[in-house]
C-alpha cells in the first residue's frame, strides 16, 4: 500500500508539471491586435503623432522610416521629421517575456512651405460658425449689380452644415418680393489675408439659370469701392453651361464684361467634389482645379491683388451672367467640404 501512495504522488506530481508546462503565462503571450495611427500635424512641422496599440504588449519599439529608433511603453509618441517625403514606420510591440509583434504603415509628411493659417471643414452641424462667417442679406439693391433675381438670407433653409458638408441652397419660393432664395457667405471683418493658397473642395449645383462662386474681394472694397478693390473669382459656374468653369480677375480697367480670366471645361462638376484652388503672390496668381493648373495671371504693382482680401462663397439666380432661369427649377445645392487658407 505503501508503494501503491508513493506511485499515485509521483503521477500526480508528474500531471501537474505537465499542465503547468502546457499553460502559458501572460509574459510568455505574444501581442496580439497591433494597430497603429499616425497623424501628420497640418502646419508643415514634420510633426507625427503616432499611437500603437496590442493585446499583452507592454513595450513598443517605433523605426520611424529614417535611421532613428525609438521605444515607449504607452505606444504613443511624437515624432518631427527635418525633411518632406514619404516613409515606411514599422512599429514592433513587445511582450513582458519577450515575444514579438510587428505592423507597418506609411505616412506623408511635408516640412517647410506653406502652413494652414485658416480653415472651415464643416464638421458641426448646424448654422456656419459665426466666428468665421457672415451674410449679405437681401437683393443688394437692385439683384447685386447684375439683376440677379435671388432674395439672400442666412436661414438654415437656404445655409446649413450637416453631415460634415456645408449646404447652399438656391430655391424656388415667394420671399420679401423675390422669386428665388440662396444665400451669400463671407469673411468680411472676420477673415482677410494678402498672398498664399486657397482650396476649397466643392460639388456644384444643377439647373438653368444657377451661378454658384467661390470668390474673394479687397478688404478696402467700403473705402475704394468696386473694382477699385479688386475681385478674384476662384470658381464660378453657369447651369446654362454645364461643366464650364471660369476662373476671372476684376479690376479698374477690366471689371464686368471685360474682366481678365480664362475658362475651362471640367467633367462631372455638378455630381463629383472638385477642389478649386489659386496660388497667389507678388508675382502671379495661378488657378487650379484638382491640381491641375487651368490659368496664370502675372501680378504687379499696377493691379490691386498686393493687400488683403477675404473670402466669399454664393449662388445667384440668373442676371446678367447666370443667364435664364429654367421655369422647372425648384432647388439647386452647392456643397461645400472645406475652405482652407495656406501661405
Amino acid at each position: 500500500m505503501k508503494i501503491q501512495r508513493i506511485l499515485i504522488v509521483l503521477l500526480i506530481t508528474v500531471f501537474i508539471s505537465c499542465s503547468k508546462a502546457q499553460s502559458p503565462t501572460p509574459e510568455d503571450v505574444a501581442p496580439s491586435e497591433l494597430t497603429i495611427k499616425a497623424t501628420p500635424s497640418t502646419d508643415n512641422s514634420g510633426n507625427v503623432s503616432f499611437e500603437a496599440k496590442a493585446t499583452n504588449a507592454v513595450d513598443y519599439e517605433f523605426d520611424f522610416g529614417n535611421g532613428v529608433y525609438k521605444s515607449v511603453a504607452t505606444g504613443i509618441i511624437t515624432y518631427k521629421y527635418t525633411k518632406s517625403g514619404t516613409y515606411t514606420v514599422k512599429v514592433i510591440a513587445k511582450s513582458a517575456g519577450g515575444k514579438l509583434a510587428s505592423l507597418t504603415t506609411k505616412v506623408t509628411v511635408e516640412v517647410g512651405g506653406l502652413a494652414l493659417v485658416w480653415s472651415d471643414e464643416f464638421n458641426t452641424a448646424g448654422s456656419p460658425d459665426p466666428s468665421k462667417w457672415g451674410y449679405d442679406i437681401g437683393t443688394g439693391s437692385g439683384g447685386w449689380g447684375n439683376q440677379e433675381a435671388q432674395y439672400y438670407t442666412s436661414r438654415t433653409d437656404n445655409v446649413v452644415v450637416s453631415n460634415g458638408t456645408l449646404k447652399i441652397t438656391a430655391k424656388a419660393e415667394n420671399f420679401s418680393g423675390s422669386n428665388y432664395t440662396s444665400a451669400r457667405m463671407l469673411t468680411k471683418g472676420k477673415f482677410s489675408f494678402q498672398y498664399g493658397k486657397v482650396e476649397v473642395r466643392a460639388k456644384l449645383p444643377e439647373g438653368g439659370g444657377t451661378w454658384p462662386a467661390i470668390w474673394a474681394l479687397g478688404e478696402d472694397i467700403n473705402t475704394v469701392g468696386w473694382p477699385a478693390c479688386g475681385e478674384i473669382d476662384i470658381m464660378e459656374h453657369l447651369g446654362n453651361s454645364l461643366n464650364k468653369i471660369y476662373f476671372t480677375l476684376h479690376y479698374p480697367g477690366h471689371s464686368g464684361g471685360n474682366a481678365t480670366g480664362s475658362h475651362a471645361m471640367i467633367p462631372n462638376v455638378t455630381n463629383e467634389f472638385k477642389v478649386y484652388s489659386i496660388e497667389w503672390t507678388a508675382q502671379s496668381i495661378v488657378f487650379f482645379v484638382d491640381g491641375v493648373k487651368y490659368y496664370t495671371f502675372p501680378n504687379n504693382s499696377s493691379v490691386p491683388y498686393n493687400k488683403k482680401f477675404f473670402l466669399i462663397m454664393n449662388i445667384a439666380m440668373g442676371g446678367t451672367f447666370g443667364g435664364a432661369i429654367d421655369p422647372a427649377f425648384k432647388s439647386g445645392t452647392m456643397e461645400i467640404d472645406y475652405v482652407r487658407v495656406y501661405q
